[in-house]
C-alpha cells in the first residue's frame, strides 16, 4: 500500500531522505475509499484496530470490518440528513465507534470536527456557531449529553443529535441505527464526490491563548502522515502502534489512523478515564505493541516506576512529541529499557515538521532536524535569518512549496490566517536554535520568553534543570513582572511522592538550578501545587498561571 503513495521509501541517509522523498498525488484520493476499502478488498482479515478498556473489554477489528461498519455508518449518516460538506462533531474518547465514524464521513464528504469531552455549554455554543455544526455524536456520558441539550436552544445549525453506547430523548441511538442500517453504501459520484481541495477535519485548537481556532485539513491530509507514521514514530507493516491521545485531539490524526494504516500498520486502543502509569504499562506490553509514541507527562510517570520488571522485549520503537523532552527523562527511560526516544515536532496545522529520523542519533531534548518538503528557518524580531546558536522563531517558508499536509488555513477567519502566513511565511509563534550539525532546539512559546535584566531566558531550559531533582515531578516556569529587574522566574512545582513542600526545599531548588545552568536563570519565585493547569491536548497553560498571579 505505502509504496503506491510515495516515489521511494527506503532511504540510507537522512541527505538522500529530504532530498529523494516524495508523496504521489492521486486525483481526488479519499481515505475511506482508497486506504481502508482498498485493504479490505486485498486482504479482508489484515487487523486495522485491537481495542480494550480499564473494564477488561476487549475487540479487535479487521479491514473488512471496517469496511462493513463505516459503509453502515454512512448510511447512518445520509439517512439523517448529512451529506458532501455537512459539519459533524464527534465526542467520541475513545470508543471504537469512532473510526466506524469518522471513515464514513470521509467516504460521504462531510467534514469531521472531533472533539473533548471536556467542553462546557458554552465550549459547545460557540464550536456550533462557528462552524455551523448540523450533527453531534457523543458518548453516553451525562454531563456531555447534559451540555449538547442545553447548548441547543442557542445552535440553530444543530439539527441532529446520536449517542453512542445508551438512549437519550431526543437523541437517535447509534448503535441501534447503525445495526438496522445497510451495509451497502453507493460511493459518491459527480458534484457529490470529495475533491483533494475539499475540507476533510476541523480541529479547533486548544490554544494557550484566546478563544480556539479552527484549522482546516484537505481530503490529502492523511498522506501527509506517511511521514509521522513511518519515519518518525517508525511503525512496521502488520505492527501494532500506541499513540496516547484522545480522538478529540489532533495528536489522534497523527498517531491513530491515517499514516499508520497507510503502513500498514494495526492501531492500539486504550479506552480509560483515568491515566494510570502501572495499568498503561501493562496493557501496552500485554497486548505486544511495537511502537508507541506519548507526550513527555507520560514518560515522567513511567520512569517513577520499575521498569525493571517489565518486559520490553517486543516494543522496538519509541517517541515524544507535544512538548519539549527534558534530558533527564530520556536518559532514565534508556537506561531502564534500552530504547532511545525519538522527538519530534509539529503543530496541530502541520505533519511532523521536525524530528529524530532513523538515521539520526538522537541529541536528548532536541527536537532533530526538518521533515522533507518542510523549508524550515529561524527569524530573529526583525525578520532577518538567524545564525547557529541565535534564538529566534520558527517558520516554515512556503515559497517554493507547501509542506505536505500543512492545513489550508484557519476556517472562516482569513484575518487570523494572514495574521501569522503571509508573504509566502508562516509563523509558528514558537522560538528556538539550532546547532552546527542542523539539530533544532525548542526555547518556548514567542510569548513564554522572559526578558529579565537585560537577559533572555526560555522556560523549557529552566525546566529541564529543575527535572533532574528527584524531587521535582512536573513544573512550569513563567514570569513576574518586577520593578527593578522587568521581569523574574517563577517556578510552579508538582513534587514527586515522598517529598513535602517547605522553604528548605525551595532553597534547595534554587541552588540546584543555580549549579546545572546559568546561575542568572534560577527560579526566584517557587510555588508548590498539586497540579499544573493544562489544555486537553496535556500542554501546560503557563498563561493560566500568568493570569492568576496578577489577579493575586
Amino acid at each position: 500500500m505505502l509504496e503506491k503513495y510515495v516515489s521511494k521509501v527506503d532511504f540510507n541517509s537522512y541527505e538522500d531522505f529530504v532530498q529523494n522523498f516524495k508523496i504521489n498525488v492521486p486525483e481526488n484520493f479519499n481515505f475511506g475509499y482508497d486506504i481502508v476499502d482498498d485493504i479490505a478488498s486485498k486482504t479482508p482479515d489484515k487487523t486495522a484496530l485491537v481495542w480494550c478498556n480499564d473494564k477488561g473489554e476487549e475487540a479487535t477489528f479487521t479491514f473488512g470490518q471496517l469496511k462493513y461498519y463505516s459503509d453502515k455508518a454512512a448510511n447512518f449518516f445520509k439517512n439523517a440528513g448529512i451529506k458532501k460538506g455537512d459539519p459533524v462533531m464527534l465526542i467520541l474518547k475513545r470508543r471504537y465507534e469512532f473510526w466506524f465514524c469518522i471513515i464514513a464521513l470521509h467516504k460521504l464528504g462531510a467534514i469531521g470536527i472531533p472533539a473533548t469531552h471536556l467542553l462546557t455549554t458554552k465550549d459547545i455554543v460557540y464550536r456550533n456557531n462557528a462552524a455551523d455544526i448540523k450533527m453531534i455524536v457523543s458518548v453516553n456520558d451525562p454531563l456531555v449529553i447534559k451540555h449538547v441539550d442545553e447548548a441547543q436552544e442557542k445552535s440553530p445549525s444543530l439539527k441532529c443529535k446520536a449517542v453512542v453506547g445508551g438512549s437519550h430523548e431526543g437523541w437517535l441511538d447509534f448503535n441501534k441505527e447503525l445495526e438496522l442500517a445497510s451495509a451497502d453504501f453507493a460511493k459518491p459520484t459527480g458534484a457529490e464526490a470529495a475533491k483533494n481541495e475539499d475540507i476533510m477535519l476541523l480541529y479547533f485548537t486548544s490554544g494557550t491563548t484566546g478563544m480556539p481556532k479552527m484549522v482546516q485539513h484537505n481530503f490529502t491530509y492523511p498522506l501527509g502522515h506517511i511521514l509521522t507514521a513511518k519515519y518518525w514514530q517508525q511503525v512496521e507493516d502488520n505492527g501494532l502502534h500506541l499513540t496516547v491521545a484522545d480522538t478529540g485531539w489532533a495528536k489522534a490524526a497523527w498517531g491513530k489512523i491515517y499514516g499508520q494504516w497507510i503502513c500498514g500498520c494495526a492501531v492500539f486502543v486504550y479506552d480509560h478515564d483515568k491515566f494510570v502509569p502501572k495499568e498503561l504499562l501493562e496493557v501496552t506490553l500485554k497486548h505486544g505493541v511495537t511502537s508507541f509514541c506519548a507526550p513527555p507527562t507520560i514518560y515522567r510517570f513511567f520512569i517513577k516506576e520499575d521498569l525493571n520488571k517489565y518486559d520490553f522485549s517486543k516494543l522496538k520503537h519509541c517517541s515524544v512529541a507535544g512538548e519539549p523532552l527534558n534530558p533527564e527523562v530520556y536518559s532514565q527511560f534508556l537506561n531502564a529499557t534500552g530504547l532511545k526516544l525519538m522527538e519530534g515536532y509539529g503543530q496541530t496545522e502541520l505533519t511532523v515538521t521536525m524530528a529524530t529520523f532513523p538515521w539520526m542519533e538522537p541529541k536528548p531534548g532536541s527536537m532533530g532536524k526538518p521533515a522533507p518538503g518542510y523549508d524550515i528557518d529561524l527569524v530573529d524580531e526583525n525578520g532577518n535569518s538567524c545564525d547557529v546558536g541565535e534564538e529566534g522563531q520558527i517558520v516554515i517558508r512556503t515559497n517554493k512549496y507547501k509542506p505536505f499536509g500543512m492545513f489550508d488555513g484557519y476556517y472562516r477567519d482569513k484575518e487570523l490566517t494572514h495574521k501569522v502566513w503571509h508573504d509566502d511565511i508562516y509563523y509558528t509563534g514558537d522560538m528556538a536554535w539550532r546547532d552546527e550539525d542542523g539539530y533544532y532546539w525548542f526555547v518556548g512559546r514567542a510569548d513564554d520568553v522572559i526578558k529579565s535584566s537585560g537577559y533572555r531566558i526560555g522556560p523549557f531550559e529552566v525546566e529541564s534543570a529543575l527535572l533532574e531533582h528527584p524531587a521535582v515531578l512536573e513544573c512550569a516556569i513563567t514570569a513576574v513582572p518586577d520593578p527593578d529587574r522587568g521581569q523574574i522566574v517563577k517556578a510552579t512545582i508538582v513534587l514527586a511522592k515522598n517529598y513535602t513542600a517547605s522553604d528548605d526545599l525551595a532553597k534547595e531548588l534554587q541552588d540546584h538550578v543555580k549549579r546545572v545552568t546559568a546561575p542568572y536563570k534560577y527560579p526566584r519565585i517557587i510555588e508548590f501545587v498539586t497540579e499544573l493547569p493544562k489544555t486537553i491536548s496535556g500542554k501546560i497553560r503557563r498563561v493560566e498561571i500568568r493570569e492568576n498571579d496578577n489577579e493575586k
